[in-house]
């Protein structure tokens, strides 16, 4: 089973360490690991912006880079989310067809395909709250959703309870937006940010020493509030924490 790993811009760009943390990850668990140095954008900032004709190169280009590949995994539920449901607005070639069909968010791939469910090798002794980025959250279906009834698993938390000395912590609201959505935060910076100063507050309301997330383009925008506000809470993405 060959798989190609696609970072996301701002993890290349900002947080190359959570890259880093998520090749070391899979190769851990024995996965073979490419990373395509041909790789760019998803296309998902320009289609976000009203520019999703001038993305399709970029989708095709994607397409191309990875189809040769087993699975594409990446540590980024609204990347994956947009490479399987927004390239619909490319032609269907093979090569699309199958991106769409391969590409997996990091905790998808850990618990569906290798049943990767046991991460005691890892020693984290934080108290931790669980952002629920929202692609992943509505788009995937990685946790539970409040307004949907029934119990669904949540892929984060799954993958993290079994970490040795961690303490998940509950939220009050456990499943709301923390204010980031792309262009939004550009567009509408003072209502981005009261969102966001409302997720961290929640956290640190429940003792949260760390947040955590599936998307470091939420966990930017929410550390951005906390170091303005000199807060004590450090964010880090959940593959950091998997990663001993």
């Amino acid at each position: 089973m060959e798989i190609g790993l696609f970072i996301p811009c701002y993890v290349d760009q900002f947080y190359p360490a959570v890259g880093v943390s998520t090749l070391s990850l899979l190769e851990r668990l024995g996965c073979k690991v490419t990373f395509p140095l041909q790789q760019t954008c998803c296309g998902q900032p320009m289609a976000n912006s009203g520019c999703e004709q001038d993305a399709i190169p970029v989708y095709h280009h994607f397409a191309k880079t990875f189809a040769d590949f087993d699975y594409v995994v990446t540590p980024s539920g609204s990347c994956a989310y947009h490479v399987r449901k927004h390239f619909d607005k490319a032609e269907q070639t093979a090569a699309v067809v199958k991106v769409r069909q391969t590409t997996l968010e990091l905790s998808e791939f850990l618990l569906d395909v290798l049943g990767a469910n046991d991460f005691s090798a890892s020693f984290f002794p934080y108290r931790v709250g669980v952002h629920q980025s929202c692609h992943g959250l509505r788009g995937l279906r990685l946790g539970q959703a409040s307004e949907l009834q029934g119990r669904q698993r949540n892929n984060i938390q799954a993958l993290l309870q079994t970490v040795r000395g961690i303490e998940l912590i509950s939220l009050n609201r456990q499943d709301e937006c923390c204010g980031f959505g792309g262009t939004f935060a550009v567009t509408e910076a003072s209502v981005s940010v009261k969102m966001g100063k409302d997720r961290i507050t929640d956290h640190l309301a429940n003792g949260a020493e760390v947040l955590t997330a599936g998307d470091m383009s939420c966990l930017m925008h929410l550390e951005g509030i906390i170091r303005r506000q000199h807060l004590p809470l450090r964010v880090a993405h959940y593959a950091q924490i998997l990663n001993p």
